[in-house]
């Protein structure tokens, strides 16, 4: 080989190495970062014939102080959620028009809670609040924890509890009024099944079960049943409708004065009628998610 093509070997060598090279730290070079989720906001809003709580009524007051009977009676409610990325973490508050404190005429909820996964199930733990600001005698605070399987042959399936560690449970109690006596340690669980029975229609269905403090429960109010029954569809865009039967039993502890009746002197009082807030009702209630 002549002192020619060996320098022009050596170039054509060189040259093939530095290209190799180039493309092995091209290879080798990390991939830039996904960009972490970023936090997210989401709203709803609703529009309800009628606001029912684990099965009772939340508009009761009526004419001279007496019990609403009719089954109409409207609520606006919504709010907003919070969740810090793909954290797990969350906050939120949700708000409804209520009438069944003398004084108040807004519910506000504030939560805040993790979530994560459990193998194939997603838990749920956290802490809810809610104020009355107008009667503070209602206001309750909750300590919960949710578990949820979702499947899409079976359905999703639910179970929550929740604990009362306030000093009250919605005043059932009277403890701001100064009984003494106390609504903590309240219990609630519910269970709720839901599943798409045909498209954009959603069968919901779920019960519950309050367990009032042995307080609460010498007052003569007894732990109770709530169920909630129906199906809603979904239109697009965020907007669904839900009709729903809902109520609770032990309706007779829970009676309300609805209209006093005729009193006559050395005779008594006649005609008195009663209202039970867990008396069952059908509700719709138009939802728009934002």
């Amino acid at each position: 080989m002549t002192h020619r093509s060996a320098v022009q070997a050596l170039i054509v060598l060189a040259t093939a190495l530095t290209a190799s090279g180039a493309a092995l730290a091209q290879t080798a070079a990390p991939a830039d970062p996904a960009p972490a989720p970023a936090p997210s906001l989401t709203g709803n809003i609703s529009l309800t014939t009628n606001y029912k709580f684990r099965g009772q009524d939340q508009d009761m007051i009526g004419r001279n102080d007496y019990a609403k009977t009719r089954g109409l009676k409207p609520a606006i409610q919504g709010g907003f959620d919070y969740a810090f990325g793909d954290s797990g973490f969350y906050v939120g508050n949700w708000n409804s028009s209520v009438n069944w404190l003398k004084g108040n005429s807004i519910e506000t909820d504030l939560y805040g809670g993790y979530k994560f996964k459990a193998g194939p199930v997603d838990m749920d733990v956290g802490a809810l609040t809610y104020i009355y600001p107008g009667n503070s005698a209602g206001n309750t605070t909750e300590l919960y924890l949710g578990a949820t399987y979702a499947d899409e042959t079976f359905g999703s399936f639910t179970a929550k509890y929740s604990h009362t560690v306030s000093k009250d449970y919605f005043g059932y109690a009277g403890n701001k009024a100064g009984s003494g006596l106390k609504g903590r340690n309240t219990g609630y669980l519910n269970l709720a099944y839901s599943k798409e029975i045909v498209p954009k229609v959603t069968l919901k269905a779920a019960v519950g079960f309050t367990n009032m403090s042995s307080d609460i429960r010498s007052l003569g109010y007894k732990s109770y049943v709530d169920y909630n029954v129906g199906a809603s569809y979904d239109f697009g865009n965020g907007l669904s409708l839900t009709g729903s039967v809902q109520g609770a039993n032990k309706k007779a502890n829970y009676q309300v004065v609805a209209n006093p009746g005729l009193e006559i002197p050395d005779f008594g009082t006649f005609g008195t009628t009663y209202y039970s807030p867990n008396k069952a009702r059908f509700i719709l209630t138009l939802t728009k998610t934002l």
